[in-house]
């Protein structure tokens, strides 16, 4: 079975066309700027360079057009024709408490997304409007929606609820939801069959580092805690994401310097973070470069990155009531080993201790703990579309 994989963004589309009979790679690419001028597909089969195509996007409906017709080209197709993409997986960013696990998508479905909206206006509109162009253009392919969400519908209330008025959780559905969950769903899944051990009885933490930023504990294999909230904003420091903060804050900044809901709001998504500690970038490699060269803020960035995530590796081992498997994954995760051994550095009464050598490697999967560690330390490169297929797989197979 071929499963094409779809990622919507705003103005952007993801992309990877995967065999299922070996669960290799047949093609993935990346469309930008759809709605704007300069819109581009870079496509790449694999075994062959990147192919670029240039065309004028006016939605995302042209946009997969594009991909569909990139798919089945003569000179650089995966496939002969579009009867061989017997299944489509798409990411959704927020199912909110409707959706618990991946789903065959029906109008229903759609319905209940677009009741989510107001939970992701960024990204479930995107989102919808990639499943409906695929719809529209593939119209006997089954189609599956999988959740940043959904992995999280595990937590118990406790870890969940917002000490708010319990009516604004009824009538609103303010709680917390977590995302980046199908990354570490994937990653805990895989670190587990790397040391031939069952979910069942094993405590692990997963780290997604990158722009954004989260920390999962898991129990069971099941998600007990996550450090995003209602939305991504909450929790670790990101690239620009300011994460937890007093909340009075907001308030103050509205009063003291006569900002609106909508510009405190851009300010600590976009303006915030590692960006706004370091004022270099929201890139960490040029916050490390900078840091490289003498800049005290771009250090105290870094700095503030590291602390935060050993605070909540310290919490989350409390909470699960100790700690098996640490595991780090995306894009700083896989990468960068200088924050990976800060990161671990005084956690060491955990049973976290750290091989420099085996820690010098970058995106690959890897033990990087040392011999006898009481906690086993990997690094695992998050592959969040073979997840996504999966699921499809299953479900379209029903």
């Amino acid at each position: 079975m071929n499963v094409l994989v779809i990622n919507c963004g705003s103005s952007s589309l993801k992309y990877q066309l995967i065999n299922m009979n070996d669960e290799s790679v047949l093609a993935k690419g990346l469309v930008e700027r759809i709605g704007i001028e300069g819109s581009v597909l870079k496509h790449e089969k694999t075994g062959q360079g990147k192919v670029v195509i240039e065309e004028v996007l006016k939605n995302h409906k042209d946009a997969i057009n594009l991909v569909l017709k990139a798919l089945v080209d003569p000179d650089h197709g995966a496939v002969k024709s579009l009867d061989e993409v017997e299944a489509v997986g798409h990411r959704v960013v927020h199912g909110g408490e409707k959706f618990a696990s991946s789903v065959l998508i029906t109008e229903e479905v759609i319905n209940a997304m677009k009741e989510c909206i107001e939970l992701a206006p960024l990204h479930n509109p995107p989102n919808i409007i990639g499943i409906e162009a695929c719809q529209e253009l593939l119209p006997n392919v089954p189609m599956v929606g999988v959740f940043d969400t959904a992995f999280h519908q595990t937590m118990p209330a406790e870890s969940y609820i917002y000490p708010l008025p319990y009516e604004l959780y009824e009538e609103m559905g303010i709680r917390r939801y977590g995302f980046h969950g199908t990354s570490h769903k994937y990653v805990s899944e895989r670190v587990a069959a790397l040391m031939g051990r069952s979910l069942e009885g094993t405590k692990i933490i997963t780290c997604h580092l990158g722009n954004g930023a989260s920390l999962t504990a898991i129990k069971d294999g099941k998600s007990f805690d996550t450090s995003m909230g209602m939305t991504p904003l909450e929790g670790l420091v990101m690239g620009t994401r300011c994460g937890d903060i007093d909340p009075a804050i907001v308030t103050f900044l509205m009063n003291k310097k006569n900002m609106t809901a909508e510009q405190v709001d851009s300010l600590m998504n976009k303006k915030s973070g590692v960006l706004g500690i370091s004022g270099v970038s929201s890139d960490f490699r040029d916050i490390e470069g900078a840091a490289e060269q003498g800049n005290e803020r771009a250090q105290l960035a870094l700095d503030k990155f590291d602390y935060t995530v050993r605070k909540y590796i310290g919490s989350y081992a409390a909470a699960m009531g100790g700690l098996d498997v640490l595991v780090f994954t995306a894009g700083l995760g896989e990468n960068s080993a200088s924050n990976r051994a800060n990161i671990c550095k005084g956690l060491e009464f955990l049973g976290v201790t750290v091989d420099e050598s085996k820690n010098s490697m970058r995106g690959k999967e890897v033990e990087i703990s040392k011999e006898g560690s009481k906690v086993k330390v990997f690094v695992i490169p998050t592959n969040e579309e073979l997840m996504i297929a999966r699921d499809t797989k299953a479900l379209a197979r029903q």
